[in-house]
């Protein structure tokens, strides 16, 4: 059977439905039915067929998904557009390979299970999402779960399975359409659709106004509104202190509102602890006589070092300091890849000698608690935001709320910073905690445990949030046993796929007989 332009058509289609239900598009309803034109078209193909055409909608969804991508390296690591661009191609088509091979087993199972397949769809989906979050570093960026962060009824089911669920059930509800149509049955996809609607009246059941309690207390977020395009060597020493100071002036605002915990961006001052030298011990004394004036607590973002001369570790840190001046320190573990330190360098040794973009960061090793009263609370760094088993083992550790600090301002006005506050969102609904996000340019904002905005800054704006938060010691089911669902769908997927194999094996030998 030959490829039909139809079928082009419909791959192209998923693949862009796909992506316009990423915010900032606001169509997150498409994530919904995106899935529904490919499974159709795969359906009885062939695997090579298959696999062709869950390429094509791979690429279509990741080139639309992350068009934001060429700017970055072009602009701030100083590369030509041209090997920007091919940059992104390469990116688009690594993810785009994801795709590819879900459609390519779909069709491998079909041959063996046609009708069962239907139900394996939603298993497998979250398999190769699983993978995606994992391999290489990872990148779980376009987890189509991720694309319901507004749906706050919907969400709710994070608690239990993580983001991962939210995805199994979009698929699950797209896969059982298909199936009725393709077998003229409407229980399936009746059963699906009540199933949906019992976890949207599950989450609008376990949705609470939350009171705050003895131990609540008032936070704020500043966003100084510091471009990405400064560099700390290349402005003056005054300069710098006027950044400094709109930052403390704006700690001076959060603090007059009642805020007992503040909380700067990730590199929106200089600033290293670990550093005597120059306005680095300045800015250390200034935040000395800050948090003591103020008996307050404040979190900030900084660039410290260990070790000797010649051999120095740089830490992308977020340190906390307390009105006894007594300071924590949380080390970045999962950095950013061709951002922050080069991954597999005899691969990729290449990349460094074309850019000086590429940091020298080391990984940490601990996920430390920093202490705010007789409260523990964590504080993943930016990228760590995307990744939910990360995020999950501090509060598992003990962690009473959460925080990030970020900084966006990379992607300037794209869909960029909007997909990396969603997730921040479904941390907070998965470990069932208050989460302080602290950005740069923006988005910042305070989500409450069940994903509600209560405050959210605009983009390129200067300016400072407050929300009262209460914490909480409560552990969801996420939180205590992690990825249960993942591992269910491995395996599954695993057992039918050699089953398939073994099966059509013998087919053919039966055949050649």
């Amino acid at each position: 059977m030959k490829l039909k332009k139809t079928d082009f058509v419909l791959s192209v289609l998923s693949g862009a439905l796909t992506a316009a239900a990423a915010p900032k598009f606001g169509l997150s309803f498409f994530a919904w039915i995106s899935l529904i034109p490919l499974i159709f078209i795969i359906i009885n193909k062939k695997p090579a067929q298959s696999f062709l055409l869950g390429l094509i909608a791979g690429i279509s969804c990741n080139s639309i998904l992350i068009y934001w991508i060429p700017s970055v390296p072009a602009h701030y690591g100083n590369l030509s557009l041209g090997i920007s661009i091919v940059i992104y191609i390469i990116f688009v088509l690594f993810l785009a390979l994801y795709w590819a091979f879900f459609c390519l087993v779909l069709a491998k199972i079909s041959q063996s299970f046609p009708k069962l397949v239907f139900f394996l769809t939603p298993f497998l989906w979250v398999s190769l999402e699983y993978i995606l979050t994992h391999f290489l570093t990872g990148f779980p960026w376009g987890l189509i779960g991720s694309t319901q962060h507004s749906n706050i009824w919907f969400i709710q089911l994070a608690t239990i399975t993580g983001v991962y669920g939210l995805s199994f059930i979009l698929i699950l509800f797209q896969s059982m359409f298909v199936y009725s149509m393709r077998y003229n049955r409407k229980m399936p996809f009746f059963s699906a659709l009540a199933l949906v609607l019992i976890i949207h009246l599950g989450g609008w059941l376990s949705v609470k106004k939350i009171t705050p309690h003895e131990n609540s207390f008032t936070a704020a977020v500043i966003q100084g509104n510091v471009s990405s395009d400064i560099y700390w060597d290349q402005i003056s020493t005054l300069q710098v202190w006027d950044l400094f100071d709109q930052h403390l002036e704006l700690s001076q605002k959060a603090d007059e509102g009642g805020a007992d915990l503040i909380i700067w961006p990730e590199f929106s001052v200089p600033l290293c602890f670990s550093c005597s030298y120059g306005y680095y011990q300045d800015f250390k004394e200034k935040l000395f006589q800050f948090v003591q004036e103020k008996d307050c607590t404040i979190l900030i973002g900084t660039n410290e070092q260990t070790g000797s001369p010649g051999s120095v570790n740089y830490y992308n840190t977020a340190l906390c300091l307390s009105p006894n001046l007594s300071q924590s320190q949380y080390h970045k573990m999962h950095l950013v890849p061709f951002g922050e330190y080069t991954p597999y360098k005899k691969i990729f040794s290449f990349i460094e000698k074309m850019t000086h973009a590429i940091g020298e960061i080391t990984p940490g090793t601990e996920y430390n608690l920093h202490q705010f009263k007789e409260l523990k609370f964590g504080s993943p760094i930016c990228y760590e935001i995307i990744f939910p088993d990360l995020v999950r083992r501090f509060v598992k550790k003990g962690a009473h709320f959460l925080t990030t600090i970020t900084n966006d301002g990379w992607y300037g006005k794209s869909s960029a910073p909007y997909q990396h506050y969603s997730m921040a969102v479904l941390r907070a609904v998965e470990n069932r905690r208050f989460l302080l996000r602290a950005a740069t340019t923006g988005i910042s904002g305070i989500i409450d445990p069940y994903g509600r905005i209560l405050s959210q800054s605009q983009l390129m704006t200067q300016t400072h949030l407050s929300g009262v938060i209460s914490p909480s010691e409560k552990l969801t089911f996420y939180t205590r046993f992690g990825d249960v669902l993942p591992f269910l769908s491995l395996t599954l997927s695993a057992v039918f796929l050699i089953l398939a194999l073994v099966k059509s094996i013998h087919e053919r030998k039966r055949i050649s007989s």
